[in-house]
Formats: structure tokens, C-alpha cells, sequence
């Protein structure tokens, strides 16, 4: 399981520093095609619809085949979206369709790779697990960013070749060294009925799963703007130094989830944590309302990191653990929750960014607060239903 563990754990993570590196300067080529901000909006919110709409299926589709192909297709369709960006010389329309070839692949990696590591751990286990997903997110966001920085003074399209470049990478890797987790007795055959997200969106569930949306929701409203938010808190901030700020909102979260939350969580304290991370979430973005530099305004986004650190892997755990479907459903439709937040989140940000810059990060805020009475109420009803399913 070690083994296995490590090679999708790391494909993960140069997944998502590819996805990390395109950040700094993915608004600034925008702008330089005369949009404003709120074609980043649409173009962040427009990957993540067709995600949205594709993950269930993704996952379904890995709960009768296998989730080696998928992953292998996935990371692949990755490269070539992102070769397609790099190559768009101006043209906000092929901009859009890149990202729509993206977000068609994205479920293909991420809620995948969640239902392997569901698949290649025990419930003991699962906890753990999730933490060096989040882990391997986290790291790909630490230097992802920072990296994009540094080569946007080769030219702004250069993060993009690099991303490509790194995923395609990623597919011979897997190509190569990933070995089927689903045994072919386990998968579903094609007569099965696949649950459908709405099916496995019910009773005590639903919470979690409405939970996963806002996390994403608030961190995605934050990305969208943050470039824009701190250009006009701090004078001559630019694309590099706002990658660094990622790398260390990224490094902390790396460090909570690889030094806390995979050592020291256990089953079963995962609600306590998620209320921790809320709380310490909101206080990132009430405080990143006060930045005036580049130095607090890096401290308090790592804050928020370390919040959303806290999380993510116990959510994802919780979901992992609590479903009454198979992994790959349930991952597929978490992952669909996380594509809905990042649909809606950077559309309302940069909206609202237009009539106050303040906006974006006081009602993230505020939703991490309210966000804390979803997890109260999982927790009543998985109370309630426990030692139904312990007599059962």
C-alpha cells in the first residue's frame, strides 16, 4: 500500500502544481486581451462547470472499469489543455476552450485518485489518507504559485508550457507505475444501476457534502481575487510576489496537514477539527481586510492556509467513511460539490470585488462562521443514526 500510496500521492502533487502555476499570471493575461476581472470569473467558473457536471460520471465509470485508465486519460487531457492555453496568443475564445478541456479531465484525476486512496486504505487508515491527499494539494500549491512567478519574467505564457510539460509527465508516470486498485470482483458491471448524485445527496450527508461546497466556494472566491485585492491594498505588488504569497499560504497548510493532521487526528475527531478550521479560515480572511503590506498580507493568507489545511482532509475523510455508496460515486459526487463551489465562488468575487474590493473576503468570512452550523447538525444526526448501524 506504501508503494502505491506514494506514486498516485506524487502524481497528485504535480497535478496540482501545474494547476498552481498558471495563478499569478492567469489574471494578468486576461487583462492584457482588454477583459476586465470578471472574465476571470467566467473562465475559473467555466472549468469548473463542465467538472461539475463530468466527476459523477468520472467516478461512476471508475467503479466499473477501474481507476488506473481514468487517471492515466485524465493527466493527459491535462497537458493538452494546458498546451492549448500557452499557445492562445490573445485570444480570449481558444482561452475558454482550454479551459473547458480542462475542466472535462479534472474529475478524471482528482475524484479518481481520492476513490484509490479510499480503495487502498482501511477505515482506520482513511484519515491518514486524506491528510497526504491534502497534503500532496497542498505542496502542489506551495510551489506551484511560486514557480509561476519566477517564469512569468520569461513571458506570461511560459507557466503554461510549464504546466503542460509537468502533467504530461505526470501520465507517463502513471502510465508506468500505477497498478489497479479496483479488482474486477468489486467493480460494478454495466447492468448495474449507478447511484445517482442526488441519491447519495440525502439524510446526514448532505450536510458534509454542502459543507465541501462552501470550503471550496470561499477559497475560490479568495483566488480569484486576491491579485486583484491586493493591487489595490499594496502599491507595485505584481504576479511574482503574489505566487510567493501562495508558496507560503501553501507551505503552511503542507506543514498542518503533514504534521498534524496526518499524525495526531483520529478517527473520529475529524468534527472537532472541521470546527477548528472554520473558525481559524474566517479569521484569515477578516484579517487579510487589514493588509497594508506584503509582509501581513502573506501572514494572514497563511492563516487562512492553515484553517483550510485543517479542513479539507477531515471532510473528505468524513465522506469517505460515512457513505452508503460506492467510493468512486461518492468521491465523484464530493468532487462535483467542489467543482460547484468553484463555479459559483469566483463569479459572486469578482462581481461583488467590482462595487467594494472588501466584499470578497468579508463574506468569505463570514459563510466560513455560518458553515460551522452544518457541521453541528452531521453530528446530531450521525449521533442519532450510530448505534442504529451498530445494532444493524
Amino acid at each position: 500500500m506504501k508503494k502505491e500510496m506514494t506514486i498516485v500521492m506524487l502524481i497528485l502533487m504535480m497535478v496540482f502544481i501545474g494547476f498552481g502555476i498558471v495563478i499569478p499570471v492567469l489574471p494578468v493575461m486576461i487583462t492584457d486581451t482588454g477583459a476586465n476581472e470578471f472574465h476571470l470569473g467566467l473562465m475559473l467558473s467555466i472549468y469548473s462547470a463542465v467538472s461539475f457536471i463530468l466527476s459523477p460520471f468520472w467516478g461512476g465509470l471508475s467503479d466499473r472499469i477501474g481507476r488506473r485508465p481514468l487517471i492515466v486519460i485524465g493527466t493527459l487531457g491535462f497537458s493538452a489543455s494546458y498546451l492549448l492555453f500557452g499557445l492562445a496568443g490573445g485570444s480570449l475564445w481558444i482561452m475558454y476552450a482550454s479551459r473547458v478541456l480542462g475542466g472535462i479531465f479534472s474529475g478524471a484525476v482528482t475524484s479518481v485518485i481520492v476513490a484509490y486512496v479510499a480503495d487502498i486504505t482501511t477505515a482506520e487508515q482513511r484519515t491518514k489518507g486524506m491528510a497526504l491527499v491534502g497534503v500532496s494539494i497542498g505542496m502542489g500549491f506551495t510551489f506551484g504559485p511560486a514557480f509561476g512567478g519566477l517564469l512569468s519574467k520569461l513571458g506570461m505564457n511560459a507557466p503554461f508550457f510549464a504546466a503542460s510539460i509537468l502533467t504530461f509527465l505526470t501520465f507517463v508516470l502513471g502510465f508506468a507505475f500505477v497498478k489497479e486498485s479496483l479488482p474486477a470482483e468489486k467493480r460494478r458491471t454495466k447492468s448495474d444501476k449507478s447511484p445517482s448524485r442526488w441519491t447519495a445527496f440525502t439524510g446526514r450527508m448532505k450536510y458534509l457534502y454542502v459543507l465541501a461546497f462552501f470550503v471550496t466556494f470561499t477559497l475560490a472566491g479568495l483566488e480569484a481575487t486576491l491579485l486583484y485585492f491586493t493591487a489595490a491594498k499594496i502599491e507595485g505588488i505584481d504576479a511574482f510576489q503574489v505566487g510567493l504569497m501562495f508558496f507560503f499560504c501553501g507551505l503552511a497548510g503542507a506543514l498542518v496537514q503533514g504534521g498534524v493532521v496526518r499524525k495526531f487526528i483520529k478517527n473520529g475527531a475529524e468534527k472537532r477539527v472541521i470546527v477548528i478550521g472554520l473558525v481559524v479560515s474566517a479569521a484569515g480572511f477578516f484579517l487579510l481586510l487589514f493588509s497594508s503590506n506584503l509582509v501581513n498580507a502573506t501572514v494572514f493568507l497563511c492563516v487562512f492556509g492553515v484553517g483550510n489545511a485543517l479542513l479539507r482532509p477531515c471532510v473528505t475523510s468524513l465522506i469517505t467513511q460515512k457513505t452508503t455508496v460506492g467510493q468512486g460515486v461518492a468521491s465523484g459526487l464530493s468532487s462535483s460539490m467542489d467543482s460547484f463551489g468553484r463555479i459559483t465562488g469566483p463569479l459572486l468575487a469578482t462581481f461583488v470585488f467590482n462595487f467594494n474590493i472588501h466584499l470578497p473576503m468579508l463574506i468569505g468570512g463570514v459563510l466560513c462562521i455560518a458553515a460551522i452550523g452544518l457541521i453541528i447538525r452531521f453530528g446530531m444526526l450521525d449521533k442519532a443514526q450510530s448505534p442504529v448501524e451498530t445494532a444493524v
